[in-house]
């Protein structure tokens, strides 16, 4: 008997010092052996992980990943200008010295051509006296100014680079409301950003933010920051360029403006071959075709766009037309309204004869109208106030 208890005690003596070395250098032993100690994990279900790295459904990463690549971020400062008593020593005294801080400002543009031209917005460049380019590779390079259209609010930049990634242009004019899109660029300057949405609605007009307006809206979240950014559709093809917002805080509320690619691609070309944007121009004061309007002129015409005013000696007074006239179409395309009338007289080439057909109270005329050269606008004198649309974004 005294032969098996000290058996028994030799054993659990060495049970005991097994579990303790164990213990002591290998405790994940007994967290991984069942039924022995306490268990400090929780039961998990994991899954397996993907093969070759290849996109979820309903990802947009390939989208995001062509586009971003040729949006860049674009840093802009300026000379700050000095007030009229800045050099007095009793306003120094008091106030110190004032606007002698140079202003610096953010936004975005988007790589168009291999060799290193950018678009973005007017605004986000205007008036800058130094323009630096961050590339999504975080290379830089100063950019040079090529051509501003200050009234559809587009710039073109160039900078000298190697081995640039050109962004892929889509179609804008096949785009339809419910449409996905992304939005890419640099919001509040946190980095590069992109939002989805899709488009809210298109041919926005009358907002009230450029001369030349046909906007694509979408509820991608745009904030300060993105102008000039890129909106692309799901192939990561650029449809527009992201311009303004409309907001009540400064922030997204959904409802987002980009000029169509087409437009852009037309303002860029202007500019590299001829410098400028020549727009048609005919020197009148159109105004849209209200009821009293009609009753006040007397126009019988019961779609159009009204003439207020003509310019003396201008190419709609050489033409014929006169205050009261309803402009029914140009070069044989129907105009609604006056931004219509713009956009189309704007897209005439100066010079050349074109056909505009006028309704005179109850007479159908043919006028041949040689538009002149637009006159280029001053300089903007910015964003409406929180309540608008905002330009700089």
């Amino acid at each position: 008997m005294r032969r098996f208890w000290l058996l028994f005690s030799q054993s659990v003596t060495v049970l005991l010092a097994a579990y303790f070395v164990v213990t002591t250098l290998q405790p994940d032993w007994l967290r991984q052996a069942p039924g022995l100690g306490r268990s400090s994990g929780v039961a998990l279900l994991e899954a397996a992980p993907s093969s070759g790295g290849a996109a979820p459904p309903g990802s947009f990463r390939q989208a995001a990943q062509r586009g971003a690549a040729a949006v860049v971020s674009i840093n802009t400062s300026k000379a700050a200008g000095q007030g009229p008593h800045a050099n007095e020593p009793w306003f120094r005294f008091f106030f110190g010295d004032q606007g002698n801080q140079p202003q610096a400002a953010l936004g975005s543009g988007v790589i168009i051509s291999p060799e290193g031209y950018i678009l973005t917005n007017n605004h986000v460049v205007e008036g800058a006296d130094e323009i630096q380019v961050v590339l999504n590779d975080s290379r830089s390079a100063r950019a040079k100014v090529i051509g501003t259209d200050p009234e559809s609010d587009l710039a073109v930049l160039r900078i000298t680079l190697d081995k640039l990634p050109a962004i892929t242009l889509g179609s804008s004019d096949a785009l339809q409301v419910g449409d996905q899109v992304l939005a890419i660029g640099n919001p509040f300057g946190v980095g590069q950003t992109v939002t989805s949405g899709i488009v809210s609605a298109l041919g926005r007009n009358q907002l009230g933010i450029n001369t030349f307006e046909n906007f694509i809206q979408t509820d991608a979240a745009i904030n300060p920051g993105n102008s000039g950014g890129a909106l692309v559709d799901i192939q990561g093809h650029l449809v527009g360029i992201n311009t303004a917002i409309y907001s009540r805080s400064g922030g997204s509320m959904g409802i987002g403006f980009a000029i169509p690619v087409a437009t852009a691609r037309q303002i860029l070309e202007s500019i590299v071959k001829e410098g400028s944007v020549r727009r048609g121009w005919i020197g009148v004061e159109p105004a849209d075709l209200t009821p009293e309007l009609r009753e006040t002129f007397r126009a019988q015409a019961a779609r159009g766009v009204l003439i207020t005013g003509v310019l003396q000696s201008g190419p709609a007074a050489k033409a014929g037309i006169r205050p009261g006239d309803v402009i029914e179409e140009v070069g044989g395309q129907r105009v609604g309204n006056v931004p219509e009338l713009l956009s189309q007289v704007a897209a005439l080439k100066p010079g050349v004869e074109t056909v505009f057909k006028v309704q005179r109270r109850a007479d159908e005329l043919a006028l041949k109208i040689t538009p002149g050269l637009r006159p280029r606008p001053p300089m903007s004198q910015g964003s409406q106030g929180p309540q608008g649309p905002q330009g700089p974004r």
